[in-house]
């Protein structure tokens, strides 16, 4: 056809074969890409306009809804390390175009390289490097338009970006990470009692500031990974989290992530809790089979996903009061904290309007039901002994 480049007809034949992304996608019989891959391996003056094209699909994939963390994490998963490092590449060269970017996308762009260091580059011969770029490619071209979650790069904003985060947000991610490194059981449990004080103390603040300060706040949404293995288990665990803390989760199982919806303290919070309570319980998880293994008792996948499935349970039951808690007694100190429950019953009722109308199609999905007891009850144990900032013991229910 009288003007299509080199670039053209090779996307068109990777295109022509195959379908759709994720893990039932349909695998290419491998012509399609050959003939592609054939005709930019021939071809070295396309190369720059084979990169710019890489370029305009991250752009595309950021304008239907995408973000550089969820993109990476579907390539990971349907691709191979080879093709993260393209997929590096490409959103390295094209966020350089933007004179300022949000704090999460950059938190996720520095993710994608050493500190100070760009994407280590892919190298291959060109033909196996054509072939891992039109395989790529191919992925970003049939991202379908997903619910964004804040502003595409570059558009404009009415209020810029904050530099840094809270001095308070620092001292609580300090004290998690404390909790995590070390190996006194006591100490973890201290530290991050500490660190949930201060996440309710601050969720509480930021609400009543901004009741006086008529500051407009709405909800907000982010997107955290939920990955496999036992990632419905995870997307409990993530639910029960976010319901803590006031925020809705909506779980996108195809493309393996929640969408958490809240108010921007209350979103903080439940990455940076999610995160330690899903550490601390894949470490109590290895340790309780380890221990049926010594004991002689082989364990399986199937007491793996009880213990998890327990876990989030009973983690939801402690979260849910430890917040009833803290509320009760910020809305009863004599420092003006009658005003706060209809404070935060605004803020449920906004959150919950928000969340409706990005996602006005969600179903209930049924959970299968755990099927190994001891599973169970270990994984109830281990959520009983999880350090959850700010609850009170759990009741011995022997």
């Amino acid at each position: 056809m009288s003007g299509e480049t080199t670039v053209d007809r090779a996307i068109a034949a990777a295109l022509a074969m195959g379908a759709g992304t994720g893990k039932g996608a349909k695998r290419d019989s491998g012509q399609g890409l050959d003939t592609g891959a054939s005709l930019l391996a021939a071809d070295p003056a396309a190369d720059p306009e084979l990169r710019a094209r890489g370029e305009r699909y991250v752009r595309l994939a950021w304008e239907r809804g995408w973000q550089p963390a969820d993109v990476v994490r579907l390539v990971r998963r349907d691709l191979e390390e080879a093709h993260v490092r393209l997929l590096a590449e490409l959103i390295s060269a094209e966020a350089r175009s933007y004179e300022r970017l949000a704090p999460r996308w950059a938190a996720q762009l520095a993710e994608l390289a050493e500190p100070g260091q760009e994407p280590a580059p892919y190298r291959a011969d060109r033909f196996s490097y054509a072939t891992a770029v039109l395989e790529l490619y191919r992925l970003l071209a049939r991202l379908p338009a997903i619910e964004p979650v804040g502003p595409v790069p570059g558009t404009p904003v009415h209020q810029p970006a904050a530099e840094g985060e809270p001095r308070m947000l620092t001292r609580i991610r300090a004290l998690l990470a404390k909790a995590e490194a070390t190996g006194y059981p006591q100490e973890a449990e201290a530290l991050t009692a500490k660190a949930q004080e201060l996440m309710a103390r601050h969720s509480i603040d930021e609400a009543l500031l901004a009741d006086r300060t008529h500051r407009g706040d709405v909800p907000g949404a982010c997107r955290i990974g939920v990955d496999a293995p036992y990632e419905t288990a995870k997307a409990i665990l993530l639910d029960a989290v976010a319901s803590a803390n006031r925020c809705r989760a909506v779980r996108n199982s195809a493309y393996g992530f929640s969408t958490v919806v809240g108010f921007e303290p209350d979103l903080e919070v439940v990455e940076l809790l999610h995160t330690s309570l899903l550490v601390q319980g894949t470490a109590a998880m290895t340790r309780a089979e380890a221990a049926q293994r010594a004991a002689g008792r082989k364990r399986t996948k199937t007491f793996r996903q009880s213990f998890l499935m327990a876990y989030a349970h009973r983690l939801g039951e402690r979260l849910a009061a430890a917040t009833d808690q803290v509320t009760a007694e910020s809305a009863g100190s004599a420092d003006g904290g009658g005003g706060l429950l209809p404070v935060l019953a605004a803020r449920e009722v906004a959150v919950a309007d928000r969340t409706d109308r990005m996602f006005p199609e969600t179903v209930a999905t049924r959970v299968r039901g755990a099927t190994d007891a001891e599973g169970w009850t270990h994984g109830t144990s281990a959520a009983d002994n999880a350090h959850v900032p700010g609850a009170r013991p759990p009741i011995d229910r022997r």
